[in-house]
């Protein structure tokens, strides 16, 4: 496995050599240092651990300035570990969008974006109690029954109600890699993928 820190820019759609417009996701894709590497004889597991963006010093704890001047890099507002890494790199080196390829499949984590509290019909897709006829009055977009009466006197666990909607983390896999311009750390994916513009999301394949 193999993967990146990177922040979403932005959408835009390209013309592929076939003609067909694609809609594209633009990542700032790196440059990541890694800060730390795991191995089985130290930690248990294999694993290296990437830091992205900078932070101000005074920001950051003394644990983390150590930490990060021990990679002889400045203080980072992100830090990831990936386990099972296939990139043989060295701490204080560093990770670019040049790991993945043109072509290449990949997933990418992030956070989507936060709705509030909404209602049953925007967060779970409910038509509403009937129309607005036969005496109903400002039902269109109630719940309904959610639980019996006298059995099972409760309501059941799980079951779909208005609450806190987004801001969940979701990963989005098979996103094709379109383009990769090296010189702007940027990679062009088809398709969108979760959080808003400027959210911090991690590539992988």
């Amino acid at each position: 496995m193999k993967g990146i820190i990177g922040k979403k820019i932005g959408m835009t759609s390209v013309f592929e050599p076939n003609g067909k417009q694609t809609a594209c996701t633009i990542i700032e894709a790196g440059p990541c240092v890694v800060t730390q590497k795991k191995t089985v004889d130290t930690d248990g597991y294999e694993s290296i651990q990437i830091a992205f963006g900078e932070a101000k010093e005074k920001n950051t704890p003394k644990a983390l300035l150590n930490h990060f001047a021990k990679a002889n890099t400045s203080p980072k507002a992100i830090v990831k570990e990936i386990r099972n890494c296939s990139i043989e790199k060295q701490v204080g080196e560093s990770l670019t969008c040049d790991i993945f390829t043109e072509g290449e499949k990949v997933s990418v984590i992030g956070t989507t974006k936060g709705k509030g509290f909404q209602g049953v019909v925007k967060r779970h897709g409910f038509a509403g109690v009937g129309e607005a006829s036969h005496g109903q009055h400002d039902r269109q977009r109630a719940p309904g029954s959610v639980g019996g009466s006298s059995y099972p006197s409760r309501v059941f666990k799980g079951m779909r109600m208005a609450g806190r909607m987004g801001g969940d983390r979701v990963k989005t896999k098979g996103l094709r890699v379109i383009k990769i311009f090296p010189e702007q750390n940027y990679i062009l994916v088809a398709g969108s993928v979760p959080g808003h513009n400027g959210s911090i999301v991690l590539i992988q394949n």
